[in-house]
């Protein structure tokens, strides 16, 4: 059956295969249940079972750290890397809380600084297009978000249809407009109506989606679409931080001034730009990026791919 044809009554969901992921989204719905401190325990402990079975997403781990910060030693390096996973784990109980726990729990849990430039570009009448990267508690910053402004998000499909379905349905219900990432349409429309959208273009998407800029010191192929949605809709560009507090003390949220002749007069420009921003809130609390991905899976030509090769997926 072609990926169009797929059924939409969503019966197959009941089919056997799918009973370790609606066990999954049980037992997420029942760990957001205690105290949020205890919440953080539990994911602290899910992370490092995960680092301790998973050798090759391990590994990916270890390699983005010794490119990123090789002024470290192997022991420093290895304790950023247990924190990491602890705040991975961590992150997956935020997730669960972000997509189903109700508005009045967020209420004491962040603060969010800024919200001013988020009006000074509404009276100019422009969209705003709040630039970030993935850190491991959006979704929990995004309920926060939500709290002072409401705001649209963007999205990527999962592989499973199970787990895509839920998140995806969780999500629409907690922001304005979820958007796709390839949705280039809706995108520009959200922002042409003065809409507030959440972005996160980090993440390697191949070649021809992106541009080579110095991350970390390293050429890493970074999304042009920031220097394209801004120059088809003229929307404001806000840096956007976000970050997990110590000690159980919930979340840092802050929306920085417009960034200035942006964009720029290239994309490369416009790009490196994002990375030393990025890069300067990973150095900040580096523990809570998203190392887990393959940053610097595509290479300028000619230069050695950095990672393990991917074991294979099982087909269904």
């Amino acid at each position: 059956m072609a990926d169009n044809d797929k059924p939409v009554s969503g019966y197959h969901l009941i089919a056997p295969r799918y009973w370790p992921t609606w066990l999954a989204f049980g037992l997420a719905r029942l760990v957001i249940l205690p105290p949020y401190r205890l919440q953080l325990a539990v994911g602290r402990v899910l992370g490092r079972l995960y680092q301790r079975f998973t050798g090759y997403r391990r590994s990916i781990v270890r390699t983005n750290l010794e490119i990123c910060f090789p002024e470290l030693d192997n022991e420093a390096r290895r304790r950023l890397e247990d924190r990491f996973f602890e705040s991975l784990g961590m992150s997956l109980i935020e997730t669960a809380t972000g997509l189903w726990r109700r508005d009045a729990y967020f209420e004491n849990l962040g603060t969010l600084k800024g919200l001013e430039h988020i009006e000074t570009a509404r009276r100019q009448g422009k969209g705003v297009l709040l630039l970030s990267g993935h850190f491991g508690s959006l979704d929990f910053a995004g309920r926060i978000l939500m709290r002072h402004y409401p705001s649209c998000f963007t999205y990527r499909e999962l592989r499973n249809e199970l787990s895509d379905r839920i998140v995806k349905k969780a999500r629409e219900k907690n922001c304005r407009i979820l958007i796709h990432r390839y949705d280039l349409r809706t995108f520009i429309d959200a922002l042409k109506s003065g809409e507030v959208v959440w972005y996160a273009p980090d993440q390697s998407q191949g070649i021809k989606r992106g541009v080579f800029a110095p991350f970390f010191g390293i050429p890493a192929s970074t999304l042009k679409a920031t220097t394209r949605l801004a120059r088809m809709t003229g929307a404001a560009v806000l840096p956007f931080d976000i970050r997990r507090l110590p000690d159980a003390r919930g979340y840092a949220l802050e929306i920085r001034p417009a960034l200035e002749n942006f964009p720029g007069e290239n994309e490369v420009e416009d790009a490196t730009r994002f990375n030393t921003l990025l890069e300067a809130q990973i150095r900040d609390h580096p523990e809570q990026y998203l190392w887990i991905h393959r940053r610097f899976k595509v290479l300028p030509s000619g230069e050695s791919k950095l990672y393990p090769p991917e074991p294979r997926r099982r087909k269904k």
